[in-house]
């Protein structure tokens, strides 16, 4: 039974809710599950916390929808969520199109103080959910001091943020935290991220979320909405406020803690072969810092407790290893010569097409390949065994050759 009580939740997990509630349009369900997660992070600021000594963990996150243009309604996605969050008060938002001096002064007068049920002091924050349709606009990977301040920022270190501080005049920021949803395409990927960015801090706090198909077709959402969609929506903007609302400390069970030793000496132990390379060793290394995050958000999604247990780790390492089958797909064509990119290109439509005659083939390539490189590119997919290539008649048929799997 719908429980009515003005500070009772009514639903038992408010981000399974916001995916049957927004699972009627056309997107996959794991950018449904990230929007959610945004979502609940951005409910959740800077007042909780899992407390190391050293520094704390806080349940903020980059989340990156990546997907070709048109394919998946990346913005349509992201803002099913965001536009739940803008009905809760105190959610403070920064702009989607960002310069230094915007953020700033967004992230200043995001300012507010909430006490510490521990302590009983108060306790200043800074707190801000960007969503951006473009992450082009927000994010400018050349500049260098813009990506190191966002470095920093998703770490969460307490304090004064003094760097900012300087650009900004007498805007003090305490205690920074800033969430970010936003959408792009492998294109803007491969074409803007320099390749010291991939190995370096900042893609790897990023969640990147790939989809490349429609769950399903959906002409009108309209015409899928259930007659309780209204009240489904109304019961995450209310369970949505009570989250927001929770404060403190969230503390591990013992068994959580038992879990996550184990699973830290088998995480070092045994690197997955396929991330095991200077591209992936920054993500890898911030693995178990991913992982407790979103146990916060899960834990905070079904109760009030501040409690985080063994299978709220176990089910965000689930969810975040399943992200890491399609992370070398995000970033493969970074730091890649035309070349490179070209016989990627190349296997990519053979595989699709199978078998094309060269001239045939070329015409799919030559708005964004000079034919100089379109022959070296052909030669090295032949060369590496990816194609194979035959006289036929004045032209030549190029085939695709199915690579044997490793037994």
């Amino acid at each position: 039974m719908l429980n009515k009580e003005p500070g009772v939740r009514r639903l038992d997990n408010w981000i399974e809710s916001f995916m049957e509630y927004a699972s009627f349009g056309e997107a996959p369900y794991n950018t449904l599950f990230w929007t959610g997660v945004s979502t609940v992070a951005g409910a959740l600021r800077r007042k909780v916390w899992i407390d190391m000594g050293y520094f704390q963990w806080i349940p903020n996150f980059y989340v990156i929808l990546v997907a070709p243009p048109g394919i998946i309604s990346k913005s349509t996605t992201a803002n099913i969520g965001i536009n739940l969050l803008r009905k809760v008060d105190g959610i403070k938002f920064g702009p989607d199109v960002v310069t230094w001096p915007a953020l700033v002064s967004a992230m200043a007068d995001a300012r507010e103080e909430f006490v510490d049920p521990a302590t009983g002091e108060f306790v200043p924050q800074c707190s801000i959910t960007i969503a951006s349709d473009e992450f082009g606009n927000f994010l400018n990977p050349q500049d260098r001091e813009m990506v190191d301040i966002l470095v920093a920022l998703w770490d969460g270190k307490r304090g004064t943020f003094d760097k900012m501080t300087k650009t900004s005049g007498n805007d003090q920021i305490i205690n920074p935290w800033i969430n970010i949803i936003a959408c792009t395409t492998p294109a803007w990927i491969s074409g803007n991220f320099p390749e010291y960015m991939i190995g370096g801090g900042f893609t790897s706090r990023c969640v990147f979320v790939y989809a490349d198909e429609k769950r399903q077709f959906v002409a009108y959402p309209k015409l899928k909405l259930p007659t309780e969609w209204h009240r489904m929506q109304d019961d995450l903007i209310h369970d949505l406020e009570i989250i927001s609302t929770m404060v403190g400390e969230m503390e591990l069970t013992k068994e959580a803690y038992a879990w996550g030793e184990e699973w830290y000496t088998h995480h070092w132990n045994n690197k997955p072969e396929h991330l095991d390379t200077d591209q992936f060793a920054g993500y890898l290394a911030r693995k178990q810092t991913h992982m407790h995050k979103l146990a916060m958000i899960l834990s905070a999604a079904r109760t009030d407790s501040l409690s985080i247990t063994r299978d709220h780790l176990e089910e965000a390492h689930k969810y975040i290893t399943t992200l890491e089958a399609d992370m070398p797909r995000v970033f493969q064509r970074i730091g890649q010569t035309p070349v490179t990119r070209g016989a990627g290109d190349l296997r990519d439509i053979l595989n699709a097409c199978g078998p094309t005659t060269k001239s045939e083939l070329f015409r799919k390539v030559f708005r964004t390949l000079s034919y100089n490189d379109f022959q070296e590119a052909l030669l090295a997919c032949v060369s590496a065994g990816y194609a194979e290539q035959m006289q036929k008649g004045d032209d030549f048929l190029i085939s695709p050759v199915a690579v044997k799997p490793k037994p």
